[in-house]
């Protein structure tokens, strides 16, 4: 175990200062909101049947296990005087994500656009995770709460605009989107673009606008980098699901069941949207493309929802506890997935984005503000690396039975994946009753 530790002396930021440090998560979320709401429109206009999407879309969850905790062991373990400990890591991510952003829209063969959303989501990833441990580093434990939830805030915006942009784009300025078969629509080719852009700028602004605190012993963590090792650091990273704290342990059984839930939402919300309340089947029609476009607004307003309750959480929390917030959040996400079962209008599928915006802003925060009150201050980068073993995961399991649960048992009927959702949801609250959660 490293014995490493950042600055001891954490000063509370000002609102300001936590803004800085958690702006670069708007550009993320644009990559995230761009390949979640296009990426089984982008493969079914390719030529993929429903049931190869959830192995179409392997890719998010493998990055994710193979990356994640080593990109958190060495950003602990990386200082440079100029960019830092995290920094570096959300430069280069920044920098690849947004070349496959860009390259991604343009993909004329299924294959391509595969390959594309595996570079895409690692480029992802090598920001995204040193951003979860830069709350840890940065802020007090009694301010840990709020910086989550700014992160959440900064997520759910990017999300809402980068969600619309194809609707945008076609609304707003008379982009097409509807393109000949085996062609991706120019309004979503322009909305990557836009996306990519701000990802990099939103990123960059992190990077320069904040300071990190530098280790206690720079020697220390010189000495530690050359006993580890490469290989040694790569399987210290893979045997952290051992040596998890027990706090850790239950919320793993928590973002089991509500990553397997959001997994199943984000593969076949279009599919289900397009068939069961447009009625069409057809990725080339105008009446799947404008189903297609609606489903871009639904996953916005579920974002801005989660912007908007992301700062009502934490005070939620102090009256009722975290973990209790937790439940009730899960709670409505799931009613929310249930509920698109009996929609015909489209318009009310906003209100079922409602119960999932507030799911969603839960769980970008209340399980990492439990989770950082527990651990120690040198292993921050190395546990919350640990800690998307159980996002990835069960997107993994969703990945390799939903697409076989709907072909055996639901005849490819799309809209039972989201009911399938829904009762993952469910359980991920009620496992909420087991936390041991210490409060700050």
């Amino acid at each position: 175990m490293s014995n490493i530790s950042i600055s001891s002396q954490k000063p509370k930021l000002n609102f300001w200062q936590i803004w800085n440090m958690s702006f670069g998560f708007l550009g993320i979320q644009f990559g995230f909101a761009l390949q979640n709401a296009n990426v089984s429109r982008i493969f079914e206009t390719l030529g993929a049947s429903k049931d190869e999407l959830p192995i179409l879309w392997l890719a998010a969850p493998v990055t994710g296990l193979l990356i994640q905790p080593i990109i958190g062991y060495y950003s602990d373990r990386t200082w440079h005087k100029k960019w830092g400990r995290r920094r570096p890591f959300f430069a280069i991510g920044a920098f690849l994500a947004t070349v496959a952003l860009f390259l991604m829209p343009n993909s004329t063969q299924l294959w391509m656009a595969v390959i594309m959303l595996w570079l895409l989501d690692a480029s992802i990833n090598v920001s995204m995770e040193p951003f979860r441990a830069f709350v840890g580093d940065m802020l007090p434990n009694e301010q840990r709460t709020s910086g989550f939830a700014m992160q959440s805030f900064f997520i759910g915006i990017g999300a809402v605009v980068a969600s619309a942009l194809p609707w945008m784009f076609t609304n707003w300025f008379g982009v097409s989107n509807i393109s000949a078969d085996g062609m991706i629509p120019d309004s979503v080719r322009w909305s990557f673009y836009l996306g990519g852009i701000a990802y990099f700028s939103a990123v960059m602004w992190t990077v320069f606008k904040t300071e990190e605190y530098p280790p206690d012993d720079l020697e220390a963590l010189k000495k530690e980098n050359t006993e580890a090792g490469i290989f040694g650091g790569l399987i210290e990273s893979f045997l952290g699901i051992f040596k998890m704290p027990k706090t850790m342990v239950q919320l793993s059984f928590v973002q089991f069941f509500s990553w397997f839930a959001l997994f199943a939402m984000w593969i076949y919300t279009t599919s289900a949207v397009t068939s069961h309340v447009y009625g069409t089947e057809d990725s080339s029609s105008a009446l799947y493309n404008e189903g297609a476009d609606w489903v871009g607004i639904c996953f916005a307003i579920y974002n801005g929802i989660a912007a908007l309750v992301a700062f009502l959480l934490p005070v939620l929390a102090k009256k009722i506890t975290r973990r209790m917030t937790h439940l009730v959040a899960l709670f409505c996400g799931g009613i929310g997935m249930f509920s698109i079962y009996f929609i015909t209008d489209p318009n009310m599928l906003l209100v079922s984005m409602v119960g999932i915006g507030i799911a969603w802003a839960s769980i970008l925060s209340m399980p990492y503000a439990m989770l950082s009150s527990i651990l120690p201050a040198n292993k921050m980068g190395y546990y919350m690396g640990v800690f998307n073993f159980f996002i990835v995961i069960p997107q993994i399991v969703a990945a390799g039975i939903l697409g076989v649960l709907l072909k055996t048992f639901f005849g490819n009927v799309s809209i039972y994946a989201l009911i399938i959702g829904g009762i993952s949801m469910i359980i991920a609250g009620l496992l909420c009753l087991i936390i041991e959660d210490k409060e700050a």
